[in-house]
């Protein structure tokens, strides 16, 4: 059934975003994913001991303060565990990646696939620029991983995410692919903790430029209505649906405890993913069922082959902006 109703779809046009409380229930919905994530937590401190990295499991704690322990005592930067996407650079036969069954069954789920169809049709492809963002405090962050110019770390993966737009990240050729945005929190998202910010109707002003730097692809501060910001707190349950032209970032986290979300994407079947190099799948195809993906390990197994093929040959970028522009 539909999700969404005429005000919502209205809502998404006219602003570029539209915020659904309560979408999943975090007993059916969100547990199995968490708990999977749990289970890779273990796996990595166990490897980390076993290094002489940490001197503990930390047991007694849960998943955020030891993983906080983790970031405090190895001095690593260790989302790349977690992440259900490779990194766009520098991809080993060992570079590491989860691709678990219970990802995949978030990446499928029927309630979020009903409220994808409600804004981009029925023809479903989950677009594999996609990951889970673990975001740990800055206090345990790398200084070898901080902005000079902030004080706060750079980057998608852990800290601080500058102003950009998600069609700003991938190839020229998703340039007109309906791309749509999808952010949900597996915990609490606050603004003590880097929850989302985002500039409402900012995708009517088109393709901005992006500027290289060690914060990441970021648009320059004097392109945008900064006094239109609006900050985006959520819970657990709530999901955010994002225009590929909107304009969105996220506060540091100023907690002593991660913050854990997915990021993700969907398009219309046959519509470039602008990033081509990795796999997606069909999530729903009302027209060719048979076509859909249903099966984890074929999933997974998609991303083991593309990590075998780029360690022998990355490819030269994955996105098209340059830091000598006279934009920045």
């Amino acid at each position: 059934m539909n999700r969404l109703t005429d005000e919502d779809l209205e809502h998404f046009e006219r602003e570029g975003f539209l915020l659904v409380r309560e979408l999943f229930e975090w007993e059916t919905d969100l547990r199995p994913v968490w708990d999977e994530y749990g289970e890779v937590l273990d796996r990595l401190l166990d490897y980390l001991v076993a290094s002489g990295e940490m001197t503990s499991r930390h047991e007694d704690l849960p998943f955020g303060k030891r993983m906080t322990q983790a970031y405090r005592e190895s001095g690593r930067v260790l989302s790349q565990y977690f992440d259900c996407s490779l990194p766009q650079k520098g991809t080993r036969e060992d570079s590491p990646i989860w691709v678990g069954p219970e990802v995949f069954g978030a990446l499928s789920n029927e309630k979020l696939l009903d409220a994808v169809e409600d804004l981009i049709g029925p023809e479903i492809f989950s677009n594999p620029v996609q990951h889970i963002r673990i975001k740990p405090p800055q206090s345990v962050l790398p200084e070898n991983r901080r902005d000079p110019r902030s004080g706060y770390l750079g980057g998608f993966d852990a800290g601080v995410t500058p102003w950009h737009q998600d069609n700003g990240v991938v190839l020229p050729e998703a340039d007109e692919t309906n791309m749509l945005t999808v952010w949900f929190p597996l915990t609490r998202a606050t603004c003590e903790n880097g929850c989302l910010k985002i500039i409402p109707r900012s995708h009517k002003d088109g393709l901005l430029h992006h500027c290289p730097g060690v914060s990441g692809l970021n648009v320059p501060d004097s392109m945008l209505d900064l006094a239109s910001e609006k900050v985006v707190p959520m819970e657990p349950g709530d999901v955010l649906f994002l225009n590929r032209r909107t304009c969105h970032s996220s506060l540091p986290n100023m907690s002593d405890d991660v913050r854990v979300s997915f990021d993700i994407r969907y398009n219309p079947i046959g519509q470039s993913t602008g990033r081509d190099v990795f796999p997606g799948f069909v999530a729903r195809s009302r027209a060719h069922p048979e076509t859909e993906l249903h099966d984890p390990a074929a999933w997974a197994q998609s991303w083991y082959e593309t990590r075998a093929r780029l360690a022998v040959k990355n490819i030269p970028a994955y996105n098209r902006w340059t830091a000598d522009h006279p934009m920045c």
